[in-house]
Formats: structure tokens, sequence, C-alpha cells
């Protein structure tokens, strides 16, 4: 692929756009992303032509992470209060999904990811909580990152779904590193909290070719099985992981040793 054909299959640009519920398609896994900010009124989330449904939530579940302002999320009669970095799973089933912000000049800024579900579980609220997440990695070798496993089979229980966020320590930026691949599952990132003029150089492909991406603020890579996934900062960030596939278990990777990848 051309880099312009390789952004055009794998980078998800566009999903946060005020008053507005985005969502984006991609075949691999049946994955939906999305986005939403509600500025003064409710925005509700409509099912998509292409997955056939009435209600988004008839044949799947939802994960919502909230990277903006504080907010809430409405799901049939239940009322979900967000902060910033909470994260709310909707199981399979629910009717009405309704997001709203607290305050229009700091919306909330709700990150969606959505698969396929062929059981229904619990809707269930996580709260973030600084100092309890993973602390990966070293300053030495610049990857010193906090993992924060949310929707997993220790944690909020779901159907396929998997998902947390990774926030990279202040003078580190390399994300996953080492990298690898997934072969029973597919995964997005979405890259937040980089200043202005901040990006991210994301890599990507089998370990024998790999190609780079230039990301920046709010912007979604979307990885295949067979690609290798990690980043490189030019300043600090985070960023929201999720899967979906046949396996749940964090731990089910392949590891690639840095000194094949070319």
């Amino acid at each position: 692929m051309s880099a312009r054909e390789l952004r055009s299959a794998y980078v998800v640009e566009g999903l946060f756009k005020p008053g507005r519920v985005v969502l984006r398609q991609w075949e691999t896994d049946r994955t939906v992303v999305g986005g939403a900010i509600p500025l003064g009124s409710q925005l509700a989330l409509e099912a998509p032509p292409g997955i056939k449904a009435e209600h988004f939530n008839d044949r799947r579940e939802l994960g919502v992470i909230n990277i903006g302002g504080g907010g809430s999320v409405r799901v049939g009669g239940r009322h979900f209060k967000l902060g910033t970095l909470d994260c709310l799973y909707v199981g399979r089933g629910a009717t009405r999904v309704v997001f709203r912000s607290d305050n229009a000049k700091r919306p909330a800024q709700f990150y969606l990811l959505s698969y396929p579900a062929h059981a229904a579980y619990p809707t269930r609220l996580a709260r973030y909580a600084p100092g309890a997440g993973i602390v990966l990695g070293a300053p030495e070798t610049q990857n010193r990152r906090v993992l924060n496993k949310v929707i997993h089979p220790d944690g909020i229980r779901s159907c396929q779904l998997v998902m947390g966020f990774t926030i990279i320590a202040p003078g580190s930026k390399w994300n996953t590193m080492p990298p690898h691949t997934h072969a029973c599952r597919s995964e997005a990132y979405l890259y937040f909290g980089l200043p202005a003029g901040g990006e991210v150089t994301h890599f990507m492909g089998p370990p024998s070719r790999v190609r780079k991406l230039r990301l920046r603020d709010r912007q979604a890579v979307l990885s295949p099985p067979w690609s290798i996934h990690c980043g490189s900062g030019s300043t600090h960030y985070s960023f929201v992981w999720g899967m979906g596939g046949e396996n749940q278990v964090f731990s089910d990777m392949d590891p690639v040793d840095p000194k094949v990848v070319r």
C-alpha cells in the first residue's frame, strides 16, 4: 500500500465532532469504533445501517471511556455518571443509550468500541482509580507506563470485548515495547492527551515489513491480527486499547523479538 492507502485502511480520523455521534465500521471482527461529544443537548446512540439492527446493542456489547470533562450515559432507565477516564460497559440487549455532558463548555468526550456479542453481561461502571494500575517498563528503556485494565475476565465481564488504557510516564515515549501480535484477535488504539503539535509514530505490519503512521491527538489506528502494534511519542501521551476476537486472556500474545523487526 502507498502511505495514503495505508492511512485510508487503518487510521480512523474525525471521531470527535462537537454535538455528534460518529461511528466507523471495520470488517475485521465486525469492529465499530466511535466518538460522542454531547453539548447542550443529549445524543442518542443509533444503530448504523451496516449492523442491520433496530438498536445498536441488539446483538452487540459496547465499551465507553470518557477522555473529556464530566458527563453521563443513560442505558435504558439507568443513569451512570462518568468522570475523566471512567469506563462503562454496556451489555447486549440494551435498547437505548444516551450521552450527556455536565458542562457544554468543557464537554465529555466519549470513546466507543463495540464488537458482536453472543451472550448478555450486566451493564457496569468502573471508576478511574489513580495508583491502581500496573506499572510496566523502565525509564532506562523509555517505556515506563501504567496499564489500566478495565473490561477483562478479572474485571468487568464481557462476551469478547477487552478494553482499558495506558498512561505513558513523563520522560518515556514507547508503548508496548517489545512489540507483539495477536493471532486470535484484532486491536484498536486511540491516542489521546497529546498537546498541540505532539504526535505519535505508530508502527504496524508483519515483523519483517513494518510501516510507520504518524498520528495526532484523538486519532485511532486499527491493528489486524497479523500486525505488530507499538508507538513512540514526541511528547507525553496516553492511549485507549481495546480488543475483540476469539480469546479474552490478556496475556494471549505472540512476542516479537525486536532483532527481527525490519
